[in-house]
């Protein structure tokens, strides 16, 4: 695996950002979830499994990941823009991408603005409404006020670490991010725990979970970006993810061009709980083209 890092600029901060890539063949780019203990290392399991066939390249989301993050008021609009950067500056014209959770929703809201699309488009527990939204049913006011307090200096660290110590940090990923809830344990669980800690991690976590950095206010609107792509995508989602994420995964598997796999195992991560069984449906879609690329 190489280890590479791509400097980017975003309001008027620079800062460096995590990429690894591996593997040889055409290029396949993987972005992992957006969340308070996602890092592209969770997406290191269905990478390694796709080397044989494709160049594989993972890549953080600004804000996220383990590197320190200056201070930026992250919004949807910069994900987007990163999005365009990749996809024109260190990756250009990928065969095939593949997004987790919040990834996915942004890789739909990308393409979708696209007149060119990529070949290959895979959604892992694709999402666009973030936890707190989820819970409450929609959208509050207080969302962002939340988000902004933990902005705050002093006082703002503190409310954070509140909300990601080890007691929640396992309560949450035995709930909704792992189906065995002693997988989390141990290198595992300190590793994640290291990913709250980096520098800066609060301010996008913060908005994620709040939902300010959901890519779509509802979903009529994710919908109608995944009907105006014209490829057909790959959704994979596990049978026992969280109720209210799966409706929004099922919403997706009504589409004429999308193409759905319901795998046995898993909850939102399953791609990084049972990357077998994930890598090889996924190696199965991509190969259906990527001789002809």
């Amino acid at each position: 695996m190489q280890y590479e890092e791509i400097t980017w600029r975003c309001d008027g901060q620079e800062f460096s950002i995590g990429l690894d890539r591996a593997g040889s063949g055409p290029t396949v780019v993987l972005l992992p979830a957006l969340s308070s203990i996602s890092t592209r290392r969770e997406m290191q399991p269905l990478q390694e499994r796709l080397t044989q066939s494709f160049t594989a390249v993972s890549i953080d989301w600004p804000g996220f990941g383990m590197l320190p993050k200056p201070f930026v008021d992250w919004r949807p609009e910069i994900y987007e823009d990163y999005l365009a950067y990749i996809l024109t500056q260190v990756v250009p014209n990928p065969f095939g991408m593949i997004g987790a959770g919040h990834g996915a929703g942004y890789l739909l809201k990308y393409w979708a603005r696209q007149e060119r699309v990529v070949d290959r488009l895979v959604l892992l527990s694709p999402t666009w409404r973030g936890p707190l939204p989820t819970m409450m049913n929609g959208d509050r006011a207080a969302f962002a006020k939340i988000a902004r307090a933990i902005d705050v200096p002093v006082t703002g660290p503190v409310l954070y670490r509140l909300n990601v110590n080890r007691f929640v940090v396992g309560m949450m990923a035995r709930g909704h991010v792992y189906a065995d809830p002693e997988w989390l344990r141990g290198r595992r669980l300190e590793e994640k725990l290291a990913v709250t800690r980096s520098p800066g991690a609060r301010h996008g976590s913060a908005r994620f979970v709040t939902g300010q950095l959901d890519p779509f206010r509802n979903r009529d609107e994710q919908l109608e970006a995944a009907q105006r792509i014209g490829v057909q995508m790959l959704n994979i989602f596990a049978e026992t993810a969280p109720r209210k994420s799966r409706a929004q995964m099922e919403a997706l598997a009504e589409l004429r061009t999308v193409k759905t796999l319901r795998l046995p195992n898993g909850k939102l991560s399953f791609y990084e709980e049972f990357p077998e069984e994930a890598a090889g449906s996924v190696r199965e879609y991509l190969k259906a083209d990527s001789a002809e690329t």
